[in-house]
């Protein structure tokens, strides 16, 4: 039996035990919170997934983050980031030196976001919104901002979001990434059920095109491209709720994108990981009709992350301007990676389209000397200028080809008559007649054939000319937008548009009349198809198509004083050309066929007289 005093010096003893057990329990994980929430220890401290020695449970800080949003700006002379706990990334970022349309607002990207640009999504591509501490002991003030928290999954993530130091072409549009997790689980946890939230893109004013927003990524030196109305499916495709890409692709970069702006989020390497994308409704003012959006998300690579183990991220954010200038810049450093100019979305004729853009800033750069407030206007006009100088030799002599065709038409006029009734050899014979006097038929059309690859080329170029916009001229106060001078009955009043339809038609008067009255008449209608076609679409390219109208109405008036072609028949030409031979064969084939013959009989063994057969003697 032990007495009374035993029975109390084994209480004590048990008691100091358990204190003991219990502050050295808190000790280790106040000390491990500690060198969580230190970047050195995190840096030093980043293994490979697959490595061993897992530390004892983890925890954050005691205290809990904050339920109510508090925001955090990272800025520089052209950004303000404005980043929240709420999800821990970029609520928006603003752009100081670009407004909306019609507003003194400045405009933000990712502003109808439904989470943060670089928030985590969870599986079922669901934004995980969860409240992160700011960590203010670790943020540099001014130049980066730290945020750590525990997911419900129990893997403590820690961002660390910095200004863009080096010196790289669009910087100022820049912030680095480096994302930490860490699996406080006793079991291993596959990170790429987690995805970086690329942000919203939607239209900046109620007429843009819906093709101009969508979602894209840089897949194997490809890029990909999926408008807003893709989502919606056809007459042969249901609605789509969500595109992605091929899980087993290595993708460079993705993002988001509307007519003028973009995100992209880019891994320091590239990976095999998955992008999605889905349909957002947007409503830019109160009483308008909703928009079409995009959202989307690229996955964490495919690493499990073991028990107590660290894994360091490492990602590029540029949300800014899509700029051509800039962009090329940043494929040609090689710092930032490649792909970064096809983000322009020029398409097929993006050749042109970046030739165009370039002589456009160059030339701009120069004329901003003599005029800040016309120089983009005098720009677009003096680019016209050049093209139209280049392809003049071209113009001559299409101009000279379509006035000695003019002089045919009495000639052919006949041969329709003798002919009209055999199709074949009035095509034959109007070949010859070419052949003949040395026209080529297809002289006059040759301008033309050059100019779509230019026309088309311009129209991509001026369609994502961030440049342009908010840049007056003359009366026109944007010139990435129609220039409505007035509204009659609720009618925009575009003044540019219908001046390119009065020069073009005065274009087409003075231009020799060849062809028949059909072809004539549709060449009248081109300046009524083109009005409708630019009415509604950036000014800029109705200032083009002017100026182009106007330098070829005086190029055609110099023309005219010039001598006419005088119509002399070609020698040595009595060898019938290919074409010929090929289009009497075609008619006596027909001949054949009409005849009631054997098309298969007809060739050149066929034709000929058969001999009889031979006989002894």
């Amino acid at each position: 039996m032990y007495d009374r005093k035993t029975w109390i010096i084994l209480a004590l003893c048990g008691a100091l035990i358990a204190l003991n057990i219990h502050y050295s329990a808190k000790n280790r994980q106040d000390q491990q919170a500690k060198e969580l929430a230190t970047p050195e220890a995190v840096t030093a401290n980043t293994l490979p997934a697959t490595a061993g020695n897992p530390s004892s449970a983890l925890t954050v800080e005691t205290s809990p983050p904050p339920t109510s949003e508090e925001l955090v700006v990272l800025e520089n002379d052209k950004v303000a980031f404005q980043l929240s706990n709420i999800g821990g990334g970029i609520k928006f970022a603003e752009l100081k030196d670009q407004k909306n349309v019609g507003e003194t607002s400045q405009v933000q990207i990712n502003r109808h976001g439904s989470g943060p640009i670089a928030g985590l999504v969870g599986p079922g591509e669901i934004l995980d919104n969860t409240s992160y501490s700011y960590v203010a002991k670790d943020s540099v003030e001014g130049e980066s901002a730290v945020y750590i928290t525990k997911l419900s999954t129990g893997i403590i993530v820690r961002k660390t979001f910095t200004l863009e130091k080096s010196d790289i072409p669009g910087k100022e549009y820049f912030l680095r990434l480096e994302l930490v997790l860490e699996n406080s689980i006793q079991s291993n946890f596959d990170i790429s059920q987690y995805d970086l939230f690329l942000g919203s893109a939607a239209p900046l004013y109620q007429k843009e095109r819906p093709t101009h927003t969508g979602i894209f990524w840089y897949e194997n030196g490809e890029m990909h491209f999926n408008a807003a109305t893709k989502f919606k499916g056809n007459m042969i495709s249901s609605e789509k709720s969500i595109i992605t890409s091929a899980s087993d692709e290595v993708i460079g970069f993705a993002g988001v994108t509307d007519q003028f702006f973009t995100t992209v989020i880019r891994p320091e390497k590239a990976e095999r990981t998955r992008v999605w994308g889905k349909p957002d409704l947007v409503t830019l003012n109160d009483g308008a009709s909703a928009l079409n959006a995009v959202r989307g998300g690229i996955s964490l690579p495919s690493v499990s992350l073991e028990p107590g183990r660290r894994l360091t991220l490492n990602y590029s954010i540029f949300t800014g301007p899509k700029a051509n200038t800039m962009l090329r810049k940043l494929d040609n450093t090689g710092e930032m990676g490649e792909g970064w100019g096809d983000v322009m979305q020029y398409g097929f004729f993006s050749p042109v389209s970046r030739l165009l853009n370039s002589i456009l800033n160059f030339l701009h750069t120069g004329l901003s000397h003599l005029s800040t407030h016309e120089s983009w206007g005098l720009s677009i006009i003096c680019l016209t200028l050049i093209v139209r100088i280049c392809i003049w030799p071209l113009h001559a002599k299409s101009t000279r080809s379509m006035k000695r065709m003019s002089k045919l038409q009495p000639i052919m006029a006949k041969l329709k008559e003798k002919y009209a009734d055999d199709p074949n050899k009035l095509n034959t014979e109007m070949m010859g007649l070419y052949r003949k006097y040395g026209i080529n038929p297809l002289g006059g059309c040759l301008p033309m054939f050059i100019q779509i690859p230019i026309f088309f080329g311009f129209f991509r170029m001026l369609d994502y000319a961030v440049e342009l916009r908010d840049q007056p001229f003359l009366w026109v106060d944007d010139l990435s937008q129609p220039d409505t001078f007035a509204h009659i009955l609720g009618i925009p009043i575009n003044v540019l548009p219908i001046v390119m339809a009065i020069t073009s038609a005065l274009q087409m008067a003075m231009m020799p009349k060849t062809g028949d009255k059909m072809q004539q008449r549709i060449m009248m209608f081109m300046p009524l198809m083109f009005f409708f076609f630019c009415y509604n679409y950036a000014s800029a390219l109705a200032l083009y198509w002017t100026t182009q109208n106007i330098f070829s109405i005086g190029q055609t008036w110099f023309m005219n004083k010039i001598p006419e072609p005088e119509l002399v028949e070609r020698k040595g030409v009595a060898k019938k050309s290919w074409v010929q031979r090929m289009a009497e064969k075609q008619a006596e084939m027909q001949k054949i066929k009409n005849a009631g013959g054997n098309m298969r009989d007809v060739t050149p063994e066929a034709t000929k007289k058969k001999r009889p057969p031979r006989t002894g003697g």
